[in-house]
C-alpha cells in the first residue's frame, strides 16, 4: 500500500479496495464514473488528464469554487489529479512508471490512440506489465463495422433502440433524461476489472477488459428485445406503460401524478379493493395480467378516472402499506427531501462539496465518498515524488510541457 493510502486506511474502515491502484486516463463520464465508483470503496486512482482538462469541467453553468462544473465534481470524487500530454515521450515515459506500481489502467481513448503512442496494451504493456488490468471503454468496440468510431450516450440511445420505446405519440422518440448508456457502461466496467482482479488473483496474470456503449445499450432492451424475439411485433412507444404488465403505468391523482406498479393478481385485488374498484373484479376482461393487457386502455381509464380525486401522499402511504407498489412522481429536490434519501445515506455533504451518495452497501468493509473531486493538475508534485521525481526533474518535465499545471485559459 502507497503513503497515500496508508495514512486513509488508518483513519476509516477498511474498504474494499483498500491497496489498488487505478491509473485513470478516461474523461467525460462513464470512464469517471467507473473510477469513481473505484475510489469511493478505497482504491487509490490518480486522474491523468490531458492538458486541455477533462471536457466535463467545462459542461455548466453551474460551476464550483474551482471553475469546474458540477457536472464535473458528480464523477470525480476521491480522486488525485495530474496532467500530462501523452503526445510527448517525456509524458508517456512519466506514464510508464506510474505504471509500474499500478493494478489497472482505464482508458476511454479513441481506439488505436494508445497503439500509436507505443502503448498498446498486447504490444507495449502486457509484455512489461504481465499483471496489469488494462480496461477500455469505448462506443463501439476495437474492430467491426463500426469499430473505432466515436459514440456517445444518445447517439448509442438512438442507434440501439432505446429511443424507440421511450416517449409517447406526442413527444416522438425521446433520449433517457440521464445519460443512461454512460451510467451503465460504468458499472459494466467496473464489473469486468473486479472480475479481472479476482481471476488474476488465482493465475498471476492481468487481462483486457473491454467495455462498450453499443453493448451497454442493447443490454439495456429488457424484455422490449425478447419480446420481439419471440413475437415478431416491433415495439414502439408506450409513455410510461409496461410493454407486459397491467396495471403498471403513470396516473393523475388530483394534486399530480403516481405510478402505479401492479404485477400481479394480489396486488391488483388490494389495489382494487382499496380505491373503489371492487367491481372491476369479477369483470372477465381483468381477470388477469394477460386479460388485462388485452383491455389496457379502458382499464388505465378506469383507474385514472377514481384516482383523480384522491391526493397522491396519502394514497401512496395507504397502497403501500397494504402491499400495492406505488409512488409520487417526484421532482429531484422532492426525492432528496425524503426522510429515507437521507437515511439510506444517498445525500453527501462535506464542505463545499455536494453530491450523490454511494448505492452499494458493504456490512464489513463499507465505502464512503472520497475527497472533493480534485482541481486541475492539483496532486502533481506529490504524485511525481512518490515515483522517484526530483524537484529538478519535475522543473524539467513543465518546462518541456510533458506536465501541465494550469488550463489554458
Amino acid at each position: 500500500m502507497n503513503p497515500a493510502t496508508d495514512a486513509a486506511a488508518h483513519a476509516k474502515p477498511a474498504r474494499a479496495l483498500d491497496g489498488l491502484r487505478v491509473i485513470d486516463l478516461t474523461r467525460v463520464v462513464a470512464g469517471p464514473l467507473c473510477t469513481q465508483t473505484l475510489a469511493d470503496h478505497g482504491a487509490d486512482v490518480i486522474k491523468v488528464e490531458p492538458p486541455s482538462g477533462d471536457e466535463t469541467r467545462y459542461l455548466g453553468p453551474p460551476f464550483v469554487e474551482d471553475g469546474s462544473a458540477a457536472y464535473f465534481t458528480a464523477l470525480n470524487r476521491g480522486k488525485r489529479a495530474l496532467s500530462l500530454d501523452l503526445t510527448r515521450p517525456e509524458a508517456r515515459e512519466v506514464l510508464m512508471r506510474l505504471l509500474e506500481d499500478a493494478d489497472v489502467l482505464i482508458e476511454n481513448l479513441l481506439p488505436g490512440t494508445l497503439e500509436r503512442w507505443g502503448l498498446g496494451y498486447d504490444t507495449d504493456l502486457a509484455p512489461r506489465f504481465p499483471k496489469l488490468i488494462y480496461c477500455s471503454i469505448s462506443g463501439f468496440g476495437r474492430d467491426g463495422p463500426l469499430g473505432s468510431l466515436p459514440g456517445y450516450d444518445a447517439v448509442l440511445q438512438a442507434m440501439c433502440g432505446l429511443m424507440s420505446i421511450n416517449g409517447d405519440a406526442a413527444s416522438g422518440p425521446t433520449r433517457v433524461g440521464v445519460p443512461i448508456v454512460d451510467l451503465v457502461t460504468a458499472h459494466m466496467a467496473v464489473s469486468g476489472i473486479l472480475m479481472a482482479v479476482l481471476a488474476r488473483a488465482r493465475t498471476g496474470r492481468g487481462q483486457r477488459v473491454d467495455a462498450t456503449l453499443y453493448d451497454s445499450a442493447l443490454s439495456l432492451l429488457v424484455p422490449q428485445a425478447v419480446n420481439w424475439m419471440h413475437s415478431g411485433r416491433t415495439p414502439g412507444l408506450m409513455g410510461s406503460a409496461h410493454p407486459s404488465i397491467a396495471a403498471y403505468d403513470r396516473y393523475r391523482c388530483a394534486d399530480g401524478d403516481i405510478f402505479l406498479g401492479v404485477v400481479n393478481d394480489g396486488q391488483f385485488r388490494r389495489f382494487c379493493e382499496h380505491v373503489g374498484l371492487q367491481h372491476l373484479l369479477s369483470d372477465l376482461r381483468f381477470a388477469s395480467n394477460a386479460q388485462r393487457m388485452q383491455h389496457r386502455p379502458a382499464l388505465r381509464d378506469t383507474i385514472e378516472t377514481t384516482l383523480s380525486a384522491l391526493t397522491r401522499y396519502p394514497l401512496c402511504d395507504e397502497l403501500m402499506a397494504i402491499g400495492v407498489p406505488v409512488g409520487p412522481v417526484n421532482s429531484i429536490p422532492e426525492a432528496f427531501a425524503l426522510a429515507h434519501t437521507q437515511h439510506r445515506q444517498m445525500s453527501v455533504t462535506e464542505g463545499s462539496y455536494r453530491g450523490i451518495g454511494l448505492p452499494l452497501k458493504l456490512s464489513d468493509t463499507p465505502g464512503h465518498p472520497g475527497t472533493a473531486p480534485p482541481s486541475f493538475g492539483a496532486d502533481t508534485d506529490a504524485i511525481l515524488a512518490e515515483h522517484g521525481y526530483s524537484e529538478t526533474e519535475r522543473t524539467q518535465l513543465r518546462a518541456s510541457g510533458a506536465v501541465v499545471d494550469r488550463l489554458p485559459r
